[in-house]
Order: structure tokens, then sequence, then C-alpha cells
């Protein structure tokens, strides 16, 4: 009940809510996915809890990402994962967007050399944010990227924490200078922490992206059309 309550507006990763599909359960249905170098849990196996999480996951949006079977190998801690990534990411207050959040993690998972989070957020990005070439500009430098000063200094400053860099007065003066407080300091170095230790894991497990998040938001829907 607790994780179902603090992860009730989870969906597909932070995946806006679309038109719902009839439920799959392709989760662990048949011999584990080669998406880790750890073994994937069957369905059967698992805390009702996280496979109604999962469930609800990719019924509202057509696929379950990997990093939920892969996280699922230790459940006590998939609870303590997606918890604290709710918190983080899908919360509505402070001067930070999703779509900004996102950006932060694709910049700072670039640093790490993380491909399952590149991928997965970099896709993200492109849906909240409605602009599809922004995080491909961010993969390749996010220095050199289209950027206004408010997000040039907000990956500035998220990229500081990330490299553990020295945090000074001058760095939330500069975040300050764009419109941030130090509350919203808060939340992009929480983002860049909480996606280092992400980036680690997806490392240690050798996660692999999901292809569905390859082209997501790259192209926009025609709705008048019935071609697929």
């Amino acid at each position: 009940d607790v994780l179902r309550g603090k992860l009730s507006s989870l969906r597909l990763g932070c995946i806006p809510r679309g038109k719902a599909v009839t439920r799959t359960r392709r989760f662990c249905s048949g011999p584990p996915e080669k998406i880790s170098r750890y073994p994937v849990p069957y369905r059967k196996n698992l805390p009702y809890d996280i496979v109604e999480l999962m469930e609800e996951v990719e019924s509202k949006g057509g696929f379950l990402p990997n990093v939920f079977k892969v996280l699922a190998h230790r459940p006590a801690e998939f609870r303590a994962f997606f918890v604290y990534y709710n918190e983080l990411m899908n919360k509505e207050t402070g001067r930070l967007t999703k779509a900004d959040r996102e950006l932060i993690v694709v910049a700072t998972s670039i640093h790490n050399k993380c491909l399952y989070c590149v991928v997965s957020h970099s896709a993200l990005h492109r849906i909240y944010s409605k602009n599809p070439t922004l995080s491909d500009q961010i993969i390749v430098n996010y220095e050199t990227a289209e950027l206004g000063p408010r997000d040039r200094a907000m990956l500035d400053f998220a990229l500081a924490v990330c490299r553990c860099d020295n945090i000074t007065e001058q760095h939330f003066q500069s975040l300050e200078e764009v419109g941030f407080d130090h509350e919203d300091a808060w939340d992009i170095a929480a983002i860049a922490a909480f996606f280092a230790m992400s980036n680690r894991l997806a490392h240690l497990t050798d996660m692999k992206p999901n292809l569905e998040f390859y082209n997501m938001g790259r192209v926009p829907r025609d709705k008048t059309s019935n071609e697929v």
C-alpha cells in the first residue's frame, strides 16, 4: 500500500499518460530476457505490490521499462528506489519542470557514460519538452547545445554536483541570477546525485535500454491519419 500510494503518479518511468492498452503480461512470462547480467525474476516469484505496479505501468505505456525488471532482483531496494525517484521526478513544486528534470538526467548521465539513462531519459525529455533535437545536442556536448541562460546555469550546477566539484556560494548566485532559489538548487543537486547512483547500478547490471525508447518523441504523431 505504501509503495502504491507513493507511486500513484509514476507512469512508465515518467512517460506521460496515454491511451490505455490491453494488458499483455509480457513481464517475465517466458525465459528471462538478456537485459541484465543479474537474473531477471519471474513475475510469479515477486511480491504482489511490485507486480501490480509493473502491470499498471505496462498497461498505461504499452511496454515495461527494463529498469523495473532489472531492479526487481532486489525487491526492498526496488521499492526504495522508485519512491525516491517519484519524489524527485514527478513533483510539480519549485521552478523545475518535468522537462528540466529530464534534461538534468541526460546531461549528468552522459558524464557518467550510462547508456540506459541517456537513452530512456532523452526520450522522456523529447516528450515533455516537445523538442525532438535538444536532448541529442546535450548528448554530444551540452556546452554547445542551443540553451538559454537559465538552462545553461541549471546544467552547469548539475554537472558541478555530478563531478563532485567544490560547491561555493558562486554556484548558488549563478542560479539565482536566472531565477532559481536555494530549494531549486537542492532539487537540481538531488537529481544529479540520485542518478549518479542509478547510472552506476546500470553499469553494474549491464542494463539494456528498451528499443521503444529510441524513437519516442522524435516525430509527432499524426492524429488525423489511421495509417500506421
